[in-house]
């Protein structure tokens, strides 16, 4: 046996042990012992610990080791899955239910900064002047460099009363600025909906939340009980990350009659899947347009691609996400949970459009923008761009598109995106001053003007 082999024996067996306890203890389950690649690696990583924990400059805690290494392992798969501490199990768990002590602020983690989306009107973040493009880099005098973002979202959750002090960067000031913001109750609400005009509603949904259909459903018989019936619905699908893939497949549902709505398709047969629509008692039967764009994400796309797919809608806007993934969360021992990918999803007429997105039948931008200004699909981030993003892949049992007849059928200079309204009440006002929910509503009364012509 070589010196060194004789010299770490003994603390290696001793460190597996210890690995493979904490292993176990957060739910892992046991290796296959004829896998000899799997343990000569395992053989590498436990030297490695070992030497690091007896000769390190700085005391290291083990097991904390391991869990980053865990983590990194896992998020070296794609940008979506990753070991969930207990903290960010249950922030996950939160962000699903109905309402939360915090600040009020739409977040993401953009090329490394924690960066505002926008501050949800009439909370605490609002009415300090939190702005969309602000950078936050310390939370209660701790620096966000390196923090993850659902450790971020922690520090800022909280108790209402009890106060958080952010400090941000802001564009133009010379200066970081500090808040001192007492958090409140802040209401996760992920429908809202009014009249643009007499027979046209409009629908905003922000995000897939477990209420969201039954929230929708409501808007529906709100609109549709007015005065004039309904002759047309602005459905606005931007800026919607996403969330539970029931819910969209739910959402879909409330306007399709029958045919697929999605497809999953996964390694495993388990985690292949279709979902199909089922007849409803009350049928929407007016045209619809779908507003998406490069913030329209997962859930989103489902929904934008099976009402396309299936000529239910128009779909106008801008290319969306591209997220065409699926992921499950599985609890593990301890609090801890493993989120991870399982399938990528298809439209009905067979599309992947994991690091594609949805192109819109109809490509209207945000803003009107001079002609040297970089345009929105360009300046947004989207799947292709994250690390290790996985590609599409095509499904040759949903080759053969839809068949109708089977299936029934920013800032002012346009640099910084406006989705400030888009997270608090509804203003008929701002809505006006949309470009692109002002070309939706003008398709909508076109086809109502030629349809009336026909009649």
């Amino acid at each position: 046996m070589p010196r060194y082999t004789k010299r770490f024996a003994k603390p290696c067996l001793i460190l597996f042990v210890m690995i493979f306890s904490w292993l176990g203890s957060v739910g892992f389950p046991e290796l296959s012992a004829g896998d000899e690649e799997t343990y000569k690696g395992l053989k590498i990583f436990s030297d490695v610990i070992d030497l690091i924990e007896k000769n390190y400059v700085d005391p290291v805690d083990s097991k904390d080791l391991i869990q980053k290494a865990i983590q990194g392992m896992v998020g070296s798969l794609d940008p979506h899955s990753q070991l969930l501490p207990p903290e960010a199990f249950e922030e996950l768990q939160i962000d699903t239910r109905g309402e939360f002590g915090g600040i009020g602020i739409v977040i993401t983690m953009q090329k490394g900064l924690l960066t505002v989306i926008s501050p949800i009107e009439g909370t605490p973040a609002y009415k300090a002047g939190i702005r969309a493009g602000d950078v936050i880099i310390k939370v209660d005098g701790e620096s966000t460099k390196d923090m993850m973002l659902w450790e971020a979202v922690k520090k800022m959750r909280g108790p209402k009363g009890e106060s958080v002090a952010i400090t941000i960067f802001r564009e133009g000031e010379a200066n970081p600025m500090d808040f001192t913001l007492v958090r409140d109750i802040i209401p996760i609400e992920s429908v809202r909906h009014l009249a643009l005009q007499p027979g046209f509603g409009y629908i905003r949904i922000t995000n897939f939340q477990e209420n969201t259909t039954g929230d929708l459903t409501a808007a529906l018989t709100d609109l549709e009980g007015g005065k004039t019936p309904m002759k047309g619905l602005v459905l606005d699908l931007r800026d919607n990350p996403g969330g539970l893939l029931n819910e969209a497949v739910d959402v879909s549902d409330v306007f399709l009659e029958k045919g697929n709505i999605v497809s999953i398709k996964g390694r495993l047969e388990k985690h292949t899947k279709n979902f199909d629509a089922k007849p409803n008692r009350n049928r929407h039967d007016y045209p619809i347009v779908v507003l998406i764009n490069g913030g329209s994400a997962s859930a989103s796309e489902i929904v934008a691609g099976a009402l396309q797919d299936h000529h239910r809608a128009v779909i106008l806007g801008t290319t969306s996400f591209g997220k065409g993934s699926v992921q499950t969360v599985e609890s593990l021992r301890d609090g801890y949970g493993l989120k991870f990918t399982i399938a990528r999803y298809y439209t009905p007429s067979g599309r992947s459009i994991q690091a594609q997105g949805i192109v819109p039948d109809i490509e209207v931008r945000e803003r009107l923008i001079a002609e040297d200004t970089l345009a929105e699909s360009e300046r947004m981030l989207k799947e292709r761009d994250l690390k290790n993003h996985l590609d599409a892949e095509p499904f040759p049992d949903m080759s053969v598109p839809v068949s109708p007849e089977k299936d029934a059928k920013e800032k002012e200079s346009g640099k910084e995106q406006s989705t400030e309204s888009r997270y608090g009440p509804l203003d008929l006002k701002g809505l006006q001053t949309d470009n692109q929910v002002m070309r939706a509503l003008e398709i909508l009364k076109g086809y109502q003007i030629l349809a009336e012509t026909r009649g």
